[in-house]
Formats: C-alpha cells, structure tokens, sequence
C-alpha cells in the first residue's frame, strides 16, 4: 500500500479543517410544530397574478425542503414532525389535538430519512380524510391543544442533554390570538398554563421559535400573546414583525437560516498580554459541502464493512504486530521516530490565541487569506469579564480602523492570523450580521509568489488599451451588473445533481428531478437590445468594425486550404447517416452489439465524437458507457 509521504508526521486524529468540522455537541434535536387548524387551510393570494396557496401548503413545502437540504449537509440532526390542532391523536402521551407523523422503522425522533420525505411530500392529499382539522378552542371543552403540543415536544425532546445537544421547537401557524374566542377565568386559566408551560421547556433548554404567516390585509400580532411564550421584549417586537411570511419562497429562506444557522466549532483562549486571557467562541461561517462517503457493503449481508490496515514486513511478507515506526529521509540517511518523540516535535504551542500586536488594515491585502476566515465571538461560560475585554478591543480596532496580529497554535496548522473586527449590521428586518471578529489565516514569508511583472514594464513594445476601449468596457460593465447580488443565490449544480438522483433513487420516483443550474448565463437577459449594443460596440474598440467579416474570411480560406479536415467532415456525416439506422439502445439492452462488425461499430462511435481505437471488446464498452448501460 502506498504511504502519503506528507502523512509522516499526522496523527490519525488530525485533521486538515479542524475549522470546518463541527463537533458532535453541536448536533441538533429539532421538533416542527404544524398549526392544522381550518384556517390554516384558507386559500391566500401569494403572488400578483393572484395565484393562491394554503398557509398549510407553504408550511409542508418549507420543512419539507429542510429535510432535504438536512440530508446534504447535517445529516446526523434528529427531526419530529408534529400537527396540532387535529381532530385525531397520534402520540406517546395519548393527548388529544396532537399527531406525531412518523413512518416505520424509524423512532418518534430521529435523523430524517428517504422513506419519511416521500411519504411526507404527499401528506396534504390525505390528511383531511386520515388525520383532520379542528379550530383551536372546541365548544365545552377545557382541552388546549396549544399545550398539548409543548408538551408532546417537550417529552420528544427529553433525549440527549442540552449540554450536549441544541434542541428546538419551530412553531408554524397563521393564529396571533389562539385564546381570542374565548373570555373570562376560562381563558387566563388556558393562557397562563400554557405560557408556563413553555417556560419549563425554556427551563429545560429547549428553545421555542416562531414562523408566522399573514392573512391577507391582515398583520400577525406577536404581542397578543407569542411575545410573552417565546420570550420576546418589548423593544424586540417591532424588528420581530417583518419576518411574518406568506409566501414558499420567503418561509423557505427563514427556515433554511434558522436551521443552518451559526454553530460553535470549538473555545479558545485568547491571551492578550502576560497575565490577561479571554475565551472565544469559534464559528465556522464557510464549509465546504462534499458528497458523502460511499460506504463499502458485503455482497451477502448487505451490511457495512469496516475498513482495517495490517502491515507486512516487506523481506519476510509476515504480518507485522509492533507497533511500526515512521521515518524522515534527511541527507541521505533514515531518521527514525518513535511515537512520542513525534508528538514532541509537532508541539509548538497549547493551541491558544496569541497576540502579537496591531497594524493598520490597508496593511492587509485582499490575497492574504488563505482559506475561508473563523468568526470569533467572546463568552463568559469559564472567564468571566471575557467580553468586556473583547468589547474594548473590538470598539478600539474599529475606531482607528486597525487589524490585531496573533498566533493561534495547533498541532497541524500553526499560523498566523489577522483579527478584522466587524461591526453589527442592520435592517429593516433586525440583526443581518452580529459584531465579532473575523480570524484570518495569513501566509507566511515561505508561502508567498511574486508575479512576473513583464507586461506592467513602461516599455512602447507592451500592449496598452485606449482611452475608446477603455470608455467601451466601462459601458459594458454598468450594463451587465447583477442587480442584489449574493453568492447565497448559486447552489453547487454538480452537488444539486448527485444528490437530487440519489433521492430519486431512493424515493423510487419514476423520473429524475430537474435541477437547475443557477451557474448558467441568463440567456434572455443578455439577448436585450441594449446589452448586445454595449457588447457589440466593446468588440468594435478592441477588433475593430470588419472583424466578423474578416473571421469569416479566413475561416473560409482555412477551409479551401485543409483537404483532411473536409475529409473528416465528410466521414462524420456519412458515419452519422449509416448509425442512425440502427436503434443503439435496442441492440445494447438485447446484448446484440457483438453481432456487429467493426466498421459499423465505429460509425456510432465517429458520430459522437468518440475514440475508435482498440479492439471490437474495447468499442462495444466504450458505446455501452456512452449510453449509460
């Protein structure tokens, strides 16, 4: 087996994105509470056109969307679905209004799976007839399905300690006053008890988010009753209200947020001068979203297999049972290791914070980061006073628009870092991006490449644009601008796909889903009259006005000239004639290839631009990949 040579001084526990990956406390035990009440179920305008949607409809369509985005990128997250306000009841606690949806095989709170979405994704065709709508208060009765559900979710939860786990309730519903029909002790005995509930499922750690709806010419009003049970203040209420939604789109990007929100990855302690230390919460703001692992199976159990490593002495091929040393070739010679003499040389620190000092930010180039930043944040959990230290430092680095230069000491990445103090960022809609820092990872001397500066020479022989062009390619910019740009917008094309086939696969849809490639030019939008002019006119500064029909020309020229490139064309389509005869689909699925004779094997394959070299086994293969058998 072959050895990574840059492995010789890795542990098996280390780790190249220590900053990506997220620890397991971070996992996520999250229970979404559906309002199923009628007026859920009201049709509302949600677009110009007057298209109309149920608030149910967008409810099922958002959590729905979660879970397949879940999958991807934070699979090992625990999920319940709850509907309150039912006419029947499907929970551990036997209490009525409440219906736990679930699938077989899998428990009340557990990660999602294929079987679960599927079956989900088709709920609002049967959930009248199976499991039905009931309004809030039922005439003389004292039940409160509200309360119900807290509970129902608040035991759903109880696993897993909030030490070591985040736990969530996110709450659906159109309703601001779910006791408005009734009055009197009736209704404070109902309010009061169901706020109290919600305070010990607070209590416990579980916290309670709200996802409102609006009905049409109708605002949701949080301070009639769901300021007070999810634990708003007064001066809180106003940035709270815009983020009542009633369309899929905007519900959509709120429960994404919401769900893919920032998570710690790990504390640090940030030593300021001798006998001053801080401790820094870490967050990982950019990661990368890879494919899962394949996961290798027996062929007999279907079950996974575990992967093990032996090493064998390469004189004797005896299995080796000491534990093995590892080496460093230096001049010439074999410098032999033992286990704790490496964990000597990689110590260079106790993986603290550093710093070393402050310079000013226009000494901080734009190529200087070398990978995507860390946001730090500070907490008071082991070092009381920690953020009124960083508060001092973050105000004074913002004022005298100044970076703070550190060291942050690991076993496999030491390196020095930049701390850019971020200020907090507003809207309309309440906090866009909070105060902290951003860590970022600097090269060091060792790392740097100075660019050839040949073409920047003061030289008449260099190439120069004119003052014209110049003009035209500044047109062509203002003309092409992404109106509201985020990279936020782009989902990976060749991740959507991989994953989008997978779910085919194992949902068992007939069809593969059509996934859009947001990456791809908006066609339509570069087609209009005043882009293509900008554009044209740009061609004409750089090329000149006869450029297309001098192009032309000489294409022309070349083609009179290369008598083997008319022969090439001339096969192809004489190879496409004769293929298209045959049905390839047919004649692969019936094994009836080998039948065929060379010659006319590579006609299919010089149609489709493919290599006709090797034997008849070598072009039946190629054509079999090619048509994906």
């Amino acid at each position: 087996m072959d050895l990574d040579p840059e492995g010789i001084f890795r542990d098996d526990s280390d780790s190249d994105d220590e900053f990506y990956q997220e620890k397991e406390a971070s996992k996520e035990l999250v229970v979404y509470l559906v309002d199923a009440s009628p007026k859920m179920f009201a049709p509302v305008p949600t677009d110009e056109g007057g298209t109309k949607e149920t608030h149910f409809h967008i409810a099922i369509n958002s959590i729905l969307q979660s879970l397949k985005a879940q999958i991807i990128g934070r699979s090992y997250d625990e999920v319940a679905i709850c509907f309150y306000n039912t006419k029947e009841k499907k929970n551990l606690q036997d209490l009525s209004g409440v219906y736990v949806f679930n699938v077989p095989e899998r428990e009340w709170l557990d990660r999602p799976t294929a079987r679960l979405i599927k079956e989900f994704s088709s709920i609002e065709e049967s959930f009248m007839s199976n499991i039905g709508s009931r309004y809030w208060i039922v005439s003389g009765s004292r039940d409160n399905s509200l309360y119900n559900a807290l509970w129902v979710a608040q035991a759903l939860l109880r696993k897993g300690s909030a030490k070591t786990v985040s736990k969530r309730i996110l709450l659906f519903t159109n309703e601001d006053d779910p006791f408005g029909s009734i009055s009197g002790a009736i209704k404070s005995d109902m309010v009061r008890t169901t706020l109290q509930r919600a305070k010990d499922a607070q209590d416990l750690g579980i916290s309670i988010e709200l996802l409102p709806f609006r009905r049409p010419d109708e605002e949701f009003d949080v301070s009639i009753f769901y300021a007070e049970l999810i634990g708003l203040e007064t001066d809180e209420i106003p940035n709270f209200l815009p983020s009542a939604s009633d369309k899929l789109e905007d519900m959509t990007d709120q429960l994404r947020k919401r769900i893919f929100k920032k998570r710690k990855v790990k504390t640090l302690t940030f030593s300021i001068a001798n006998g001053i230390s801080i401790e820094v919460n870490t967050y990982a703001l950019i990661r990368p979203t890879l494919p899962g692992a394949i996961m290798w199976l027996d062929s007999v159990t279907n079950l996974p297999l575990k992967n093990e490593r032996s090493i064998i002495c390469a004189d004797t091929g005896a299995l080796y049972q000491a534990p093995p040393k590892r080496f460093q070739p230096y001049k010439n010679e074999i410098i032999k290791f033992s286990v704790n003499e490496l964990s000597e040389i990689k110590k260079l620190s106790n993986n603290h914070l550093r710093l070393l000092g402050f310079k000013p930010l226009d000494c901080l180039k734009d190529y200087h980061n070398l990978r995507p930043s860390t946001f730090i944040f500070p907490t008071d959990e082991e070092i009381v006073g920690s953020t009124r230290i960083f508060i001092a430092l973050h105000k004074s680095m913002l004022r005298l628009r100044r970076f703070a230069l550190a060291f942050h000491g690991s076993s496999t990445h030491p390196q020095l870092v930049a701390l850019v103090a971020q200020d907090e960022i507003t809207s309309a809609n309440g906090q866009v991006e909070p105060p902290g820092m951003h860590m970022i990872y600097l090269p060091y001397s060792d790392d740097i490449r100075h660019i050839e500066e040949d073409h920047m020479a003061a030289d008449d022989n260099a190439s120069r644009a004119t003052d014209e062009q110049i003009k035209k390619a500044s047109a062509l910019l203002r003309r092409i601008d992404l109106k509201n740009f985020s990279v936020c917008q782009f989902t990976n094309p060749a991740l959507q796909r991989h994953y989008g086939i997978l779910q085919a696969l194992a949902l068992g849809e007939d069809e593969m889903p059509d996934i859009k490639d947001e990456t791809v030019p908006d066609e339509e939008g570069m087609a209009r009259p005043g882009i293509v002019n900008v554009i044209q006119e740009f061609k004409n500064a750089v090329y000149g006005e006869n450029h297309d029909q001098e192009e032309d020309e000489s294409a022309a020229g070349r083609g009179h000239a290369s008598g083997a490139s008319k022969k090439r064309k001339e096969m192809t389509e004489a190879a496409a004639k004769e293929s298209s005869s045959r049905d390839w689909e047919e004649l692969a699925e019936n094994g009836k290839l080998k039948d065929l004779t060379v010659a006319e094997l590579k006609n299919y394959l010089i149609m489709h631009k493919l290599p006709v070299t090797g034997k008849k086994e070598t072009l039946i293969s190629r054509i079999l990949t090619h048509l994906g058998k």
